[in-house]
């Protein structure tokens, strides 16, 4: 049976009225244009939502973008895991819409649930299939997760779920590997991320799913397309069309921004840059 979008409503409620989250902005704070991020897998223990939180704090926005896989329903239908740093997330980006940033939310495979609200809003974050955003410069650009140019999510959905168990037993290992090299002194270092570069077949997986989705993009008229999905943040001309990953919140910490004047950049959040104990700091890339 089809669950209406007023069933959903309590549900965003109950999440909202939780403990609030500091409010505060940082004093200085760099203000964006627009912010694009996803994968943020809120409901996993690898979601790095402390860190997101930061980040958001200190960077406010005209416009942010959730592209996707921002609460992780396939895990949470395995084990219920929930702290109150993922609440709080819910809330700083549902305080945002309040206070006049446009939030839109765009459902991944993670969080597909929620397609069955699209055109509907809650507490001011607009739920779309997709969207398109015209940065300053009059670029347009198509925002979407990504999902549907995965041959694997569209053909074998057994297979996604299985290497979505895969992973979250990487990322656990990870987390352990990362332990013992903190207490030697050693720098994070991700593996999945080593893996996925070493591995011929991941490669070309994702060579061929940035060239689908840039050639989609191109097709619909657009200048460039804006996705996640794939958890590996990259920004690149392919044949002519602009195509930008925002990355993910399990390993790289990382957003897509637009300046005011229209100028894009990948940027990666650092809480533990040496020199600055405490103080994040942004790492920028550009374009």
């Amino acid at each position: 049976m089809r669950v209406g979008p007023d069933a959903f409503a309590p549900v965003w409620r109950g999440i909202a009225a939780g403990t609030p989250a500091e409010d505060d902005e940082d004093h200085g704070a760099r203000r964006y244009r627009a912010i694009f991020i996803s994968d943020i897998h809120l409901g996993t223990a690898g979601c790095q939502a402390q860190a997101l939180l930061g980040f958001l704090k200190a960077h406010p926005s005209d416009y942010l973008y959730l592209v996707g896989d921002i609460v992780d329903g396939w895990q949470l239908r395995r084990r219920w895991y929930w702290p109150q740093s993922h609440n709080d997330v819910v809330q700083k980006l549902l305080r945002r819409a309040r206070k006049g940033c446009k939030v839109v939310f765009i459902p991944g495979n993670h969080d597909e649930f929620a397609r069955g609200f699209l055109g509907h809003e809650f507490g001011g974050i607009e739920v779309r299939e997709d969207a398109v955003h015209t940065t300053a410069d009059g670029r347009r650009l198509w925002v979407t997760h990504g999902d549907y140019f995965d041959g694997v999510i569209q053909c074998a959905k057994w297979l996604a779920y299985l290497g979505d168990n895969l992973y979250e037993f990487t990322l656990k290992l990870n987390r352990y590997l990362n332990s013992l090299r903190g207490r030697m002194g050693l720098p994070y270092w991700s593996l999945s991320a080593y893996l996925k570069h070493k591995v011929k077949s991941a490669l070309n997986y994702v060579t061929s799913f940035e060239v689908a989705v840039a050639q989609a993009a191109r097709s619909l008229g657009h200048d460039g397309v804006v996705c996640g999905h794939i958890h590996r943040a990259e920004m690149r001309d392919i044949n002519g069309t602009l195509y930008c990953n925002d990355g993910d919140w399990v390993e790289s910490r990382s957003a897509l921004v637009e300046h005011a004047d229209g100028r894009l950049e990948l940027v990666y959040w650092n809480p533990d840059v040496p020199g600055r104990v405490g103080v994040p700091a942004l790492v920028e890339v550009a374009a």
